[in-house]
């Protein structure tokens, strides 16, 4: 049986951080991990900068942001290296030389290929780079490119997984390297074609990885890296009271992950409930405490749980000729969300109008505002916060609402959402 582990772009962001995954892996000598590594620190931002720059024509300004990134890595990888520094540098020039090969050559085909081709880079650096070091510091492992193992299709910077090709890849290839080494190391968020071109699995996409893997191998459990304690109740910058879940099930956290809670993303839960795997969120600054578990059982007597989101719209729709909007309007209003790939944080139907509380993200808002203006009567007011309370009472949403003018509410006996100006 087997573990999977993840660790964070926060985790491996300097040296000292590095270092940090040292006593981690010892305290787990004796067990078989799978380890899946994020990209550094905000090394997926400035990669993302050099796709940018290379897709606009600006060739020589993506190749400088690049050397950025290369001189980032270098460095780190000297600082940690002695004996397998260059065996190590070797492997980190052959990644850029993949992304160099595409930078000299002009665009042809759409952003999102390009976004995939660059910003994959990042985990594979990373990783190599841990691997290295951990094998310096006496940690064995073997280091593998899940690109070789992750089948996906071609729908770039949101790939969907082929689930039958990669368990088959996992079983045949991953299960044997258990056997010889008790320690794995790969990347999470990317995977590859079957024209071996690479793509990412979109948001949250490295812990998502980790789950696949959780699942394919029949793990015991996952445990995520983080640099806060686990699961809070509220955003702490927001809510200075808020407190340490210490458990939760799954469900819980996909109603706190649809209502806009930044936890666990629902897509990487689902493959860990199909089989019953808990998930644990723990802190790698302080690996003894215990942090939040995720399972599947049932739970009693949660606190509340706040989720606060600013900058939102409220746009309001209203039929023309006072008929009822009844389903068709809905229905094309449904059509149009999804093309505009947007969702409502908050929807309420009248007879003649509908209202819909989205994140203010300026581009699709009008986008969504101009097509629906030709079904109806539209309009927008910006400027609004939205909180949810799971598990309220009625003196925590007085406290919390106090002072504040309310537009819109929904409840239910667990759940209240309430729009404010």
């Amino acid at each position: 049986m087997s573990k999977i582990f993840k660790f964070g772009g926060a985790s491996v962001n300097s040296v000292e951080r590095i270092q940090q995954l040292l006593p981690i892996l010892r305290s787990y000598k004796d067990e078989k991990l799978v380890v899946v590594i994020s990209a550094m620190g905000k090394t997926t931002n400035a990669l993302e900068k050099v796709a940018e720059a290379y897709f606009s024509g600006h060739r020589d300004e993506a190749l400088r942001l690049f050397q950025q990134v290369k001189d980032q890595h270098l460095t780190t990888a000297k600082y940690l290296l002695v004996r397998n520094y260059l065996a190590a540098e070797a492997q980190l020039r052959d990644f850029f030389t993949e992304v160099e090969w595409l930078l000299h050559d002009k665009p042809v085909r759409d952003y999102d290929y390009y976004y995939d081709q660059i910003v994959c880079i990042g985990e594979l650096l990373s990783t190599s780079i841990v691997a290295a070091f951990l094998a310096e510091s006496g940690i064995e492992n073997q280091w593998i490119d899940v690109r070789d193992m992750v089948r996906t299709d071609g729908n770039f910077r949101d790939a969907a997984i082929d689930w039958d090709y990669s368990e088959q890849k996992v079983r045949e290839e991953v299960l044997p390297l258990l056997q010889e080494s008790n320690i794995i190391i790969t990347q999470g968020f990317i995977g590859s074609t079957s024209e071996n071109e690479s793509t990412t699995l979109g948001r949250e996409g490295s812990d998502y990885t980790a789950a696949v893997f959780a699942n394919m191998l029949n793990a015991d459990d996952q445990t995520i890296w983080k640099d806060v304690e686990g699961v809070m109740n509220a955003d702490p910058k927001q809510f200075p009271e808020a407190r340490i879940l210490k458990e939760l099930n799954y469900d819980e956290v996909i109603e706190m992950a649809y209502y806009g809670a930044q936890v666990i993303h629902p897509k990487t839960i689902k493959p860990l409930q199909n089989k019953g795997i808990p998930l644990y969120v723990k802190c790698f600054l302080a690996p003894a405490l215990p942090g939040t578990v995720i399972h599947s059982k049932s739970l009693k007597d949660l606190p509340p749980i706040f989720i606060l989101k600013q900058e939102q719209v409220l746009v309001h729709l209203r039929s023309r000729d006072f008929s009822f909007v009844g389903e068709s309007g809905i229905e094309q209003l449904y059509h149009l969300l999804a093309g505009i790939r947007i969702k409502p944080n908050l929807m309420q139907s009248g007879a003649v109008s509908l209202q819909l509380c989205l994140d203010d993200r300026i581009d699709k808002v009008e986008k969504l505002a101009l097509a629906a203006a030709e079904l109806f009567d539209v309009q927008i007011e910006r400027g609004l916060t939205l909180l949810t309370i799971r598990h309220y009472d009625e003196a925590t949403l007085d406290r919390l609402t106090a002072g504040r003018q309310e537009v819109l509410r929904q409840q239910t006996p667990s759940t209240v959402q309430v729009l404010m100006r």
